[in-house]
């Protein structure tokens, strides 16, 4: 996969590259990430990428010139055709199942806005899609795209090993996760729960869906009303409610 990042502030993520699941998804050379400081898209000697905006008003608009010629040169070169996404508050929050569906585009191009907004013409002529990672206001897009980079890369095939595996982690399935223990089996008077001593693969498999379907009702129930469950996760889910969702 290419990602492409366009923004004021490239340093931004230099530091962050370098380190964890992105340093591993880029030297296994899985992923291509390419910094694009916008600044450099500019003609005049002020290097100026934004303006003020017409009809008035607080703020300042980053300006549409160098963004339209940074994308014109992003797509001319491209193999295949990317995917533009604007990071914006203005949009749907991204969420795991959106992850997963960026994960699948070969070349992916992020726009991070700063100031006021980002003059819409760019969003007319080359974005294809709006994300926002919550509703709420940032300084920037900068750290809206380090999150949904981070969220996509450690899907790709490769970037994660079996023990670390994205498919259990929480949300993948529409779930949160289960709950986990380490060693010692007991700390502090805190024991692990004696069924994932047991050795009984099928009976801690049945524990973790069971602590699963209860984090998700305690923490999210939202997020059971568009999960189709079996009748083993009905009989759980039921299990659960019966006994005040207590710990076991």
């Amino acid at each position: 996969m290419k990602i492409e990042i366009l923004t004021l502030f490239p340093e931004f993520f230099e530091a962050l590259l370098s380190v964890s699941i992105l340093k591993q998804a880029i030297s296994k050379q899985i992923v291509d990430v390419a910094l694009y400081n916008i600044r450099d898209y500019t003609t005049d000697k002020h290097r100026t990428a934004d303006d003020y905006p017409y009809g008035g008003g607080s703020g300042m608009i980053l300006k549409p010139e160098p963004i339209f010629r940074c994308l014109q040169e992003i797509k001319n070169a491209a193999t295949v055709r990317p995917y533009i996404l604007l990071m914006s508050p203005q949009a749907q929050p991204f969420d795991q199942a959106k992850a997963i569906e960026l994960s699948h585009y070969p070349h992916l191009v992020m726009i991070c806005g700063h100031y006021k907004a980002v003059d819409h013409r760019v969003q007319e002529a080359f974005v294809d899609e709006e994300l926002s990672i919550g509703d709420y206001i940032l300084t920037g897009g900068e750290i809206p795209a380090l999150t949904v980079m981070d969220a996509v890369v450690r899907l790709l095939p490769g970037v994660l090993s079996r023990k670390d595996s994205a498919e259990s982690d929480s949300y993948h399935r529409g779930l949160l996760d289960t709950d986990y223990y380490t060693r010692p089996e007991a700390y502090e008077g805190y024991p692990v729960p004696e069924v994932l001593l047991s050795g009984h693969h099928e009976r801690v498999k049945q524990w973790r869906q069971k602590v699963a379907l209860k984090n998700t009702l305690l923490k999210r129930p939202d997020l059971l009303q568009d999960l189709i469950l079996n009748q083993a996760d009905l009989k759980y889910l039921n299990e659960i409610k019966a006994e005040g969702m207590n710990n076991e």
